[in-house]
C-alpha cells in the first residue's frame, strides 16, 4: 500500500487561517513539514551508528488520539488556531508525514504549543516502522 493521502497547501492552509474568525488575535503562524528521512531513528536519536538506512516507512496514526491532541493544544496560552494532518500508509524517503499549522499571539507561546503538539502526535498518535 501506498500512502493515498494527498498533500495539503500550506498556502492554502495560511489563507485559510487568516480568514478564520481568530486570525485579529493572531501575532505569529508556525508551520511543521515531517518528511521520511533517510536516516534511521536510531542514529539520529541515540548515535547508534550501525543502524541502516532508511528506503521508507510504514506510517499511520490514531484519529481520535490526534484529535484529542489538537484540542489540548488549544488549551495552551495564546494559541489561537490548530490545525493537523497526518499521511498514511507506505512512504518513500522524501514523502510528507505531516503537516502542523500553529497560529497565537506571541512567539512563546506559538514556539512552545508547536514542539507540544508535534510531540504528542510522535509519541502518542502515530505508528512509525522503518524500512531498510
Amino acid at each position: 500500500m501506498s500512502h493515498i493521502k494527498e498533500v495539503p497547501s500550506m498556502d492554502a492552509w495560511l489563507k485559510e487561517a487568516k480568514r478564520h474568525p481568530s486570525a485579529e488575535k493572531v501575532g505569529m503562524y508556525l508551520t511543521h513539514n515531517g518528511v521520511v528521512r533517510g536516516t534511521a531513528k536510531a542514529l539520529v536519536r541515540q548515535g547508534d551508528e550501525t543502524a541502516a538506512p532508511v528506503s521508507g516507512m510504514v506510517f499511520s496514526y490514531d484519529q481520535k488520539k490526534v484529535d484529542a491532541a489538537v484540542a489540548d493544544t488549544y488549551k495552551l496560552d495564546g494559541i489561537c488556531y490548530v490545525r493537523a494532518w497526518l499521511n498514511e500508509g507506505t512512504l518513500n524517503v522524501g514523502d510528507d508525514i505531516m503537516y502542523v499549522l500553529i497560529g497565537g499571539d506571541i512567539r512563546p507561546h506559538v514556539v512552545d504549543a508547536l514542539q507540544y503538539l508535534v510531540g504528542r502526535l510522535k509519541t502518542e498518535c502515530v505508528r512509525e516502522t522503518e524500512l531498510n
